[in-house]
């Protein structure tokens, strides 16, 4: 008698568990309480099986049920779950293969960008195999204003945090740093309607850089992840190319985290310019 053979990498699941995870997203893609029959019609389920489920979950408070309505929700054993989960997921374990993912497609330096102390840290770097590369080090801290992995995180600041960056003055670097407030301030609305910073030989003379937000969850950026290079190797032409490379590997990343949201289409304009100073 023949057998169907099923791959051991592709085990037949187990009904009850996919019906029971099907409920909980369910219960999770809407805010509202909702009842037996309700779910029941969705899924496809018998409503007693259904109400066996609900009563199981409700016994390991995952979910609670509404005693004047009747209908259910989610508990607050996910919320506890989640913060697990969170506090083990550190960005930089999350981050480390994309940002290897993208070193190895670009065959440049890619960084890791965190905030702090109103500066950039580099929580991680990948190096370029290539012989003329970009010097950084993890931890060396560097100015938002005037680098791509600055820039992304500061256009997502408070506007009382920009404030204090320009009441303490944009120091220039180079021809190219941006050191007027209303520049910097058009430059930061670029960077949120078109989903990337760039870096053009405004911090170090000869050195370009592309950067984009890693998001979490909440949808907060709380990270960005860029490409580093001689700007002769990064030369215009190259940039648009580049900078979808880096939005693909920091989307990667934030929904690892768990973001689910869409960051925005890319856009190339203005990918390609050589931007003044001023």
């Amino acid at each position: 008698m023949h057998q169907r053979r099923r791959s051991l990498s592709h085990p037949a699941p187990i009904r009850a568990v996919e019906h029971c995870l099907k409920l909980i997203d369910a219960l999770s893609a809407n805010e509202q309480a909702r009842g037996v029959t309700d779910l029941g019609g969705e899924l496809r389920l018998a409503k007693s099986t259904v109400y066996r489920l609900l009563q199981t979950l409700a016994g390991r408070d995952y979910v609670v049920q509404d005693p004047a309505t009747g209908r259910y929700r989610l508990g607050l054993k996910f919320l506890e779950l989640g913060a697990l989960v969170s506090g083990h997921l550190t960005i930089r374990t999350v981050a480390q293969p994309h940002l290897q993912w993208l070193m190895e497609v670009t065959k440049e330096t890619v960084h890791l960008g965190l905030l702090e102390g109103g500066e950039v840290v580099y929580a991680d770097k990948i190096e370029s195999p290539q012989t003329i590369r970009m010097y950084s080090r993890v931890g060396r801290r560097s100015p938002l204003h005037c680098t791509a992995l600055g820039k992304v995180l500061l256009a997502y600041q408070t506007e009382e945090a920009l404030r204090d960056l320009l009441h303490a003055g944009l120091r220039r670097y180079t021809p190219r740093t941006i050191t007027s407030p209303g520049r910097l301030r058009a430059e930061l609305k670029r960077v949120r309607t078109e989903g990337y910073a760039l870096d053009n030989e405004e911090f170090e003379e000869g050195l370009r850089c592309v950067a984009a937000p890693i998001r979490d969850h909440a949808q907060t950026v709380i990270a960005s992840l860029g490409i580093a290079g001689p700007a002769a190797r990064l030369e215009p032409v190259k940039l648009p190319a580049l900078i979808k490379r880096a939005r693909e590997a920091a989307d990667a990343v934030s929904a690892a985290l768990g973001h689910k949201g869409v960051a925005g289409p890319y856009r190339g304009r203005g990918a390609a310019t050589g931007r003044e100073g001023n």
